[in-house]
């Protein structure tokens, strides 16, 4: 299942979202949407109006930012998400 990140640069929750994604071997497109209005507001717009980073999506569901993605990962429902 296609995973996609937004990020921005500088970002500590970015940047721990990615280390776990990394963690569980996935393959992620991540897009940068620093400075880039257009993909901002595609995010926006496919999280259902969150305007922070990072948004999570694996296929078309959303996953939700970094602590719900670390909080899905404790209850042991990341994985199964994530394999499909």
């Amino acid at each position: 299942m296609p995973v996609t990140i937004y990020t921005k640069p500088m970002c500590p929750y970015c940047h721990a979202a990615l280390e776990l994604l990394d963690s569980k071997g996935v393959d992620y497109q991540e897009i940068d949407i620093a400075g880039k209005p257009e993909l901002r507001a595609q995010m926006i717009q496919r999280s259902g109006g969150r305007m922070t980073v990072p948004q999570i999506f694996a296929g078309d569901r959303h996953l939700g930012g970094c602590d719900d993605i670390y909080a899905l990962d404790a209850r042991g429902e990341l994985d199964p998400v994530l394999n499909g």
